[in-house]
């Protein structure tokens, strides 16, 4: 995932946006699962984060 350059986190939006476009046909091709896997560890860690920005 590539991020704009005025941006440097992205946010969970962002992430899950990518997350879902890893996604062909609604099946996961098996070589994307590693991307997958870190990806949704970003994800979480991304809406910890906005939650504690909320908070």
């Amino acid at each position: 995932m590539t991020l704009p350059p005025e941006q440097s986190q992205p946010t969970a939006a962002d992430i899950n946006a990518a997350i879902r476009g890893l996604w062909v046909d609604g099946a996961l091709p098996a070589e994307r699962r590693d991307e997958y896997a870190r990806l949704v560890v970003a994800w979480a860690e991304a809406m910890r984060a906005e939650q504690e920005l909320a908070a």
